[in-house]
């Protein structure tokens, strides 16, 4: 029988909202130092969002019951009760006692331009949380996905999965632009999998020294997104494994894209499917994000989904994924 899977990451929500001017006429160049804006704004959209509740909530929408590892305010309620819907874990959440849930808040002028600001809030106490006392509930975990978070807390997460024996996805991705080089070696080093898109591998090589072979060396398995290029998946000793993006895909809006990937590529190993498959199933859920606004606004049936999937890949690669789809 299959183990738990732990997903640590963020949980926020984006607060977004558009002025019908342009910033920049309300700006007075030689009083900048005295700035002291104010505008009133058309539309306010709230949306969920955060890697780590963007990861759990599209594994749930694929049948499975992940836990989701983080922290939230007691404004949580609403978001948590959205997520249990969608066949997710929140019992180990922890909700801190004086800050908010994360937030991300910007407003968008008619040329394009923002002004936004992020809260990081109850995310900066994820370092407090304790892996073990999780499994103790939940049963030895099949993977812990370790998403972007507080570098302490990911840092902490990592240590623990190598000491206890968990096995471990590295996903450190936008964090990488803030850590140094002996940091991310520690968060990658032993992963059974490091996922990147091209952009954060470089950043890898550069911080850590590693070449592109020796990361490999490191981790059982890297995993690259290549954008609408597909996927790259290389192992040691092994020819690259590169997997075509889905077809016919109408792109809309890309956040959350990466997360959907890394779900489906982690509802795949845990179904016991091979790479290749894993990266296809990945590939077609991340299609069903970028095709909708928003992060967790998408919806497919089985049916739909195993069509995606054998337009894309063929009639085996649907086979053998139907049997794990059961909405």
């Amino acid at each position: 029988m299959p183990g738990s899977l732990l997903v640590a990451g963020s949980i926020a929500t984006d607060h977004l909202m558009s002025f019908g001017g342009r910033f920049s006429d309300s700006l007075v160049v030689d009083q900048l130092d005295k700035l002291s804006l104010s505008f009133l704004v058309e539309n306010l959209e709230i949306r969920r969002g955060g890697c780590g509740a963007n990861i759990a909530f599209a594994l749930g929408r694929l049948g499975l019951r992940p836990v989701l590892v983080g922290s939230a305010g007691a404004d949580f309620e609403e978001y948590r009760s959205w997520l249990e819907r969608h066949g997710v874990d929140c019992d180990h959440v922890r909700i801190s006692e004086t800050k908010h849930t994360a937030r991300f808040v910007c407003t968008t002028d008619t040329s394009g331009a923002q002004i936004a600001s992020f809260y990081s809030g109850a995310m900066s106490e994820d370092r407090m949380i304790e892996l073990a006392p999780i499994v103790a509930s939940v049963g030895a975990p099949t993977y812990v996905m370790i998403g972007a978070i507080d570098p302490p807390a990911m840092l902490r997460h990592t240590q623990e999965c190598r000491q206890r024996g968990y096995r471990f996805l590295a996903d450190p991705s936008q964090q990488l632009a803030f850590i140094g080089g002996d940091e991310i070696t520690s968060l990658i080093d032993g992963a059974e999998m490091l996922f990147t898109n091209e952009y954060e591998s470089h950043i890898i090589e550069k911080k850590t020294g590693w070449s592109g072979d020796e990361i490999v060396a490191r981790v059982g398995t890297q995993v690259t997104t290549l954008g609408a290029e597909g996927v790259r998946i290389r192992r040691q000793g092994e020819d690259d494994l590169v997997v075509q993006a889905a077809k016919n895909v109408t792109a809309v809006e890309p956040t959350g894209v990466g997360d959907a990937f890394r779900a489906g590529f982690l509802a795949a190993l845990a179904w016991e499917l091979p790479l290749e498959r894993a990266a296809q199933v990945g590939c077609v859920l991340a299609a069903y994000v970028v095709e909708t606004v928003g992060t967790q606004e998408y919806t497919f049936a089985a049916a739909g989904f195993l069509g995606r999937l054998r337009e894309s890949y063929g009639d085996r690669a649907a086979d053998e994924v139907a049997p794990h789809l059961s909405n």
